[in-house]
């Protein structure tokens, strides 16, 4: 895993421009703490921070080939999981390898076929690609958007990154946002709607794309997408091919030079990866699996079931543990530390976030860092396998907006009266709820619940799921660790996507068709043991910390955040004990406390980024 960054003009020669590059660039460092590398030739520039995952030694980025009398140079940030047959096939082909890295593999691969090599890659990947023979920059996005890709399209001049941070840094790009950003921050936030960058110069390539940057200009077009068709398996079978893929996937991403672990909640997503990895590494022969867990000084003193989170994770935990024989490492925060991390996590973003979800998993994932490079998560599995509430209640589901956002009125009362006029609340989220609605590739003759539930799961899987993955990548890379998500497997989202809901809910459970499917792989207590979501802080100091933090700012008349909120319905807010603890605000995982740090990390957002409002 690695950042990458750089900027093309057809009608001047970069090579004065190093030191710029190398600025974006280093701004980066934190992705790719291993090494740094730049490239200028003519008209394009390009830079690469590197995290050294596989063969360290020889992977050096950016990777240029000589073919006769053509370049072609790659920026790649990434893991190619198909490699070793797409290597394979290319030395059938008559190429030549001089290291074992997949960047190789991939720069190859686009040397033989151009553009349509991406269809042939099996990973998480952003990259770009000189090619002198076409005389054009190509960039391409994974399938499911699990690796960030953002791009500014300016007087002549395109600038890209993989992060906003890297692209701020050039000086044809402004860190302006408009109505349309304010709307993404205060009405969808931390979600925002796909290829949105919220800044009104940025864009982001939206998972299954690529773009061509030529002197004609640029075309973006989509290499993939979900697909409708009639699933033809009985249960037992799909149950079966679910298992054949999840199995092929973790497999193939625990390949790695350098340390893999995996996280463990003790639910059956994160239960499931570390078993088939442990039953992986005892076949192979590499010894145990190091498994790691999160949790909060005092949250055994505090929690309580509810809904959405029905029991604590900690002695489930333990019983994996114990049936696995992992080598485990708990790492516990205190209130001060995530409220701390809150502006750290809002500059990993560039964005602010999810709050103390984001907080606590950079905090984790620094943790991590000191033993592992590489870490399997189970994220995803519940907007695919439809795992989440909103899947299974009715008024959830005929809510007609976002199933995690139907807050949009105490939202929009939280706005001073000229910023909600002019961003229109209500409408904004409807448009882009429709617009969500109306990418679905609806089966023909396909009606009543299965037209919903595919609606739904398109929401949450090109909706929701980016949000989850977008905090997974800059919260890690932030720490210089790599998080797979073997769950976002684009053949096994393809196949689960199209398997009806009464299968999907085998045995009459939220995701009944992946518990059959790893019957025998966990204990039957872990196997049907209720969701629980990522766990977060229940301490009461914590709601009373961010809750403070928001009133220093609303006493600060220097707070850029003042112009744009409603200060008295804060303040009331802030004064009600109920209305600060329990008030929705994003998901089943942000409430009051995580309103009050979520405005905190919008104030710390618009002064260190100078952010201008116009």
């Amino acid at each position: 895993m690695c950042g990458i960054t750089g900027f093309i003009e057809w009608n001047r020669d970069l090579t004065g421009d190093s030191a710029l590059l190398l600025t974006m660039t280093e701004t980066l460092g934190k992705r790719g703490p291993d090494a740094r590398g730049t490239w200028i030739s003519g008209p394009c520039a390009f830079g690469h921070r590197r995290l050294s995952v596989m063969d360290p030694a020889n992977g050096a980025q950016p990777m240029v080939i000589h073919q006769d009398d053509h370049v072609y140079t790659v920026v790649y940030n990434g893991e190619i999981y198909n490699a070793p047959e797409l290597r394979e096939e290319l030395l059938q082909r008559g190429y030549k390898f001089r290291t074992q890295c997949d960047t190789e593999v991939l720069l190859q691969a686009y040397m033989e076929w151009g553009p349509d090599s991406v269809h042939k890659l099996n990973g998480i990947f952003a990259f770009a690609i000189w090619d002198s023979v076409r005389e054009h920059v190509f960039f391409a996005r994974d399938r499911l958007g699990v690796k960030p890709l953002f791009y500014s399209d300016r007087d002549g001049t395109l600038v890209f990154g993989s992060e906003p941070k890297a692209i701020l840094e050039h000086p044809k790009v402004d860190p302006v946002v408009g109505a349309e950003g304010l709307a993404e921050i205060f009405i969808l936030g931390p979600a925002r709607t796909p290829g949105h960058g919220v800044y009104t110069q940025l864009r982001e390539l939206r998972p299954g794309q690529a773009m061509i940057y030529s002197r004609s200009g640029l075309r973006i077009y989509t290499y993939w997408k979900l697909e409708s068709y009639t699933h033809e398996d009985n249960e037992a079978h799909t149950a079966a091919k679910v298992r054949e893929l999840l199995q092929d996937t973790v497999e193939r991403q625990l390949l790695s030079d350098v340390p893999v672990c995996t996280l463990l909640s003790g639910g059956l997503d994160s239960s499931a990866l570390t078993a088939l990895a442990v039953d992986y590494y005892k076949r192979s022969g590499q010894g145990q699996v190091h498994t790691y867990s999160v949790d909060y000084v005092d949250n055994d003193k505090y929690f309580k079931a509810h809904s959405y989170q029905p029991g604590a994770d900690a002695p489930w935990i333990e019983r994996m543990i114990a049936e696995l024989g992992t080598e485990h490492h708990w790492i516990r925060f205190d209130t001060p530390e995530l409220a701390h991390a809150l502006d750290a996590s809002t500059e990993a973003r560039d964005l602010p976030g999810m709050a103390d979800v984001d907080s606590s998993l950079y905090l984790f994932s620094r943790e991590i860092k000191k033993d592992a490079t590489v870490a399997i998560s189970g994220e995803a599995a519940d907007e695919i396998f439809g795992g989440y509430p909103w899947f299974h209640r009715d008024e959830l589901l005929n809510s007609g907006t976002f199933p995690w956002s139907v807050a949009t009125g105490l939202r929009s009362e939280l706005l001073a009266p000229e910023i909600r006029e002019w961003i229109s609340p209500q409408e904004y989220i409807q448009d882009r709820y429709q617009d969500a609605v109306n990418e679905v590739p609806k089966l023909k003759g396909e009606t009543g619940k299965e037209a919903q539930m595919r609606i739904m799961s398109y929401l949450n899987i090109t909706r929701f799921m980016p949000t989850l993955l977008d905090r997974k990548d800059r919260m890690s890379m932030a720490a210089g660790l790599e998080v797979r998500v073997p769950f976002c497997d684009h053949r096994l989202v393809q196949y689960v996507w199209n398997i009806p809901w009464e299968i999907k809910t085998a045995g009459d459970r939220e995701k009944g068709i992946l518990r059959k499917a790893l019957e025998g792989v966990l204990p039957e207590d872990v196997l049907y043991r209720k969701k629980s979501p990522y766990p977060k802080t229940h301490n009461p100091a914590y709601l009373n910390v961010v809750r403070q933090q928001v009133l220093n700012i609303l006493d600060d008349s220097t707070s850029p955040i003042l112009p744009l909120i409603n200060q008295d319905k804060i303040r009331e807010i802030a004064s009600s004990t109920e209305a600060s603890s329990n008030l929705p605000w994003f998901g089943q995982l942000m409430s009051g406390p995580q309103l009050f740090a979520y405005l905190a990390q919008v104030n710390h957002w618009l002064k260190t980024y100078k952010v201008a409002i116009r």
